[in-house]
């Protein structure tokens, strides 16, 4: 009995179907794995191989560590620095002195008018007795003041500008405006240690990030300079696998992650110098803030710094690698 064209051809078999699609797709996940598999191998393999020799490994990750250790102790001692300006209240403050004529009311109601600005963060009012009081109390010339008919000192209210609006251009261009109100007199600010402040903040930024930069230049040179040496050791085995028809890809790549390893163990060791930095110094700053009667402590890197010193490390030693593996793995060929 003859079979019908449909039995000759199942669904399945027919031409045309995406059987060819599926396979092709099942290659591809094939070849993905497969690539992650052995990315996985070399990772480890290279890892295992630095810890073979652990002296050597060991001096070059303290090269490292220290390398990336100096930055982030004066990044760490720039955040201390700031902190302890704003436990000593240098927030900027403008003393805005009403005319004597201005009634209390008037000068609460400016007060409000004010809280409403952008810049402005709080507003303390020290009402003319309240300034007559403080006076006294830090002249010592009560008995003089005594004699006075009139209390000569006016209504002041006490500007507290945002941080964000502290620098000394926004506070010029704050004093102006305050200037314009009809109640006000006289604004008062020192702009001086401001400026100075100011400047000593943008230096030091500039300083962490200037040694930040020429020490990663030598964590560039420390790790090409090891990549290299390896590559010179390892030139016999390089020709070999060369001649058995590997790519330079394929020959490059245990090189690379062995400059990673090496970037990211000295950004682990710089992590617990700086952690067991901070903790050796704590308790000595936390009794000298005592004596000053200030709530200072020392603090540490936060989580995310500390995930930017490891794997800004591990980026670093990577690139150093690749600079040295790029240099010279191109003039390693079998003759």
């Amino acid at each position: 009995m003859k079979t019908s064209p449909s039995r000759r051809h199942p669904p399945e078999a027919r031409p045309g179907t995406r059987t060819g699609a599926s396979q092709s797709k099942t290659r591809i996940a094939d070849k993905l794995r497969a690539y992650g598999a052995h990315h996985r191998s070399v990772a480890l393999e290279s890892l295992r191989r630095l810890l073979r020799t652990p002296m050597q490994s060991m001096l070059t990750w303290l090269v490292v560590a220290i390398a990336l250790a100096l930055p982030a102790m004066l990044y760490l001692a720039l955040a201390q620095f700031q902190n302890l300006s704003e436990t000593w209240q240098t927030q900027p403050r403008m003393s805005v002195f009403l005319h004597l004529q201005a009634r209390e009311e008037a000068a609460l109601q400016l007060r409000e008018e004010l809280l409403r600005r952008n810049e402005i963060a709080s507003i303390d009012y020290v009402s003319p007795d309240q300034a007559l009081q403080e006076f006294e109390q830090f002249s010592g010339l009560g008995n003089v003041l005594d004699t006075l008919d009139n209390n000569p000192l006016p209504a002041v209210l006490v500007v507290h500008p945002t941080p964000d609006h502290s620098a000394p251009d926004q506070l010029e261009q704050l004093r102006s405006t305050l200037l314009t109100q009809t109640l006000v007199d006289d604004v008062r600010l020192d702009m001086d240690w401001v400026r100075r402040l100011h400047q000593i903040m943008i230096i030091g930024q500039r300083l962490v990030a200037a040694m930040a930069a020429l020490l990663a230049m030598g964590v560039l040179l420390v790790v090409g300079n090891t990549i290299r040496l390896a590559i010179e050791s390892r030139r016999e085995e390089i020709v070999i696998v060369k001649l058995v028809g590997a790519t330079n890809a394929f020959v490059r790549r245990p090189f690379l992650y062995t400059g990673f390893w090496y970037g990211f163990g000295g950004g682990l060791l710089a992590w617990l110098l700086l952690t067991a930095g901070v903790y050796w110094l704590a308790g000595p700053v936390a009794g000298l803030a005592e004596l000053y009667s200030s709530g200072l402590r020392l603090q540490g890197l936060n989580w995310w710094e500390s995930l930017t010193i490891l794997f800004g490390s591990g980026l670093l030693g990577l690139l150093g690698a690749a600079l040295a593996v790029g240099k010279h793995l191109h003039s390693i060929e079998p003759t």
